[in-house]
């Protein structure tokens, strides 16, 4: 599956929800000038989803935090770095770039 670099903006969060073989996906892209993060959009304490509207977070010092129970999450690790759930983390998606593309590696989802 790929992603176009020039869709996700510097310095901001951007949710993508997938369909990959039949199954749903619900991803967080952070994009810090050359360097991105994929994440599933999934709060590591409760399971939900972490945007409080589809694409839209909430955020407080600088950290992620979860609309359902206010878990704060760092974007440069995807560590709970506050509240419930400290010492989780988000899970990570493996993934290349190549000619302008974000490609996702897929095995990493039929492993789930």
């Amino acid at each position: 599956m790929l992603i176009l670099i020039n869709d996700i903006k510097d310095q901001e969060l951007t949710a993508i929800d997938l369909e990959i073989n039949g199954l749903a996906v619900a991803l967080l892209i952070w994009r810090a000038g050359a360097h991105f993060k994929i994440w599933r959009n999934q709060c590591p304490h409760a399971g939900r989803r972490l945007d409080w509207a589809p694409g839209k977070f909430l955020f407080e010092k600088g950290l992620l935090v979860c609309a359902a129970h206010g878990a704060m999450i760092s974007l440069d690790s995807g560590r709970c770095v506050e509240g419930p759930g400290r010492g989780g983390a988000l899970t990570e998606m493996s993934f290349r770039i190549e000619d302008q593309h974000i490609y996702l590696l897929l095995e990493q989802l039929d492993a789930d």
